[in-house]
């Protein structure tokens, strides 16, 4: 399993709008900059988070994104979502179907009414732990962990650099 390089992108992102006033927004720009991103790709993955209710746009010369909800509201889970798309990570192939047992019409100890595959049911149901486990940690519970293992100089530092960029 694996989440490409958005998910990453949009988290780490979302991180700086947190603090934001919520009467201004941050650029695309300003935020490719400091994180060392390509703008381009940072628009697409803004451009994702809004559909998604995410974050909103300001247009114009001050221009940005916000968060469209609370901090609190908003999961691990849903940015994924966002992102990647809701698609099962286990894609089932029905590979049963083919088996040998199965296409030879005079197997009496073939069940075809039995068409639930376990293997898939079973890895749904992983799947769905970890959902489960995504969308209990928000972006409010990701800034207060910050605030605890990052010194506090850095986290005042990174707030003041988008106030002075969007004060420009």
């Amino acid at each position: 399993m694996q989440y490409s390089v958005m998910v990453e992108y949009a988290l780490h992102s979302l991180v700086y709008l947190i603090d934001a006033p919520e009467e201004e927004s941050i650029g695309i720009k300003d935020l490719s900059e400091f994180q060392g991103l390509s703008e381009t790709y940072l628009s697409k993955v803004f451009g994702k988070l809004s559909k998604a209710g995410i974050v909103s746009s300001t247009p114009g010369v001050k221009g940005g994104y916000k968060l469209a909800k609370s901090p609190v509201e908003i999961s691990f889970w849903d940015v994924i979502e966002a992102v990647e798309g809701v698609k099962p990570i286990f894609q089932c192939k029905n590979i049963l179907k083919d088996n040998l047992m199965h296409l030879d019409k005079k197997c009496s100890s073939c069940i075809s009414a039995n068409s639930s595959c376990t293997i898939n049911l079973t890895m749904l149901e992983a799947e769905e732990y970890m959902r489960e486990f995504l969308r209990n940690k928000t972006l409010a519970w990701l800034n207060d962990e910050l605030n605890h293992v990052l010194p506090e100089k850095l986290r005042t530092d990174s707030r003041e650099y988008f106030i002075r960029k969007n004060s420009n």
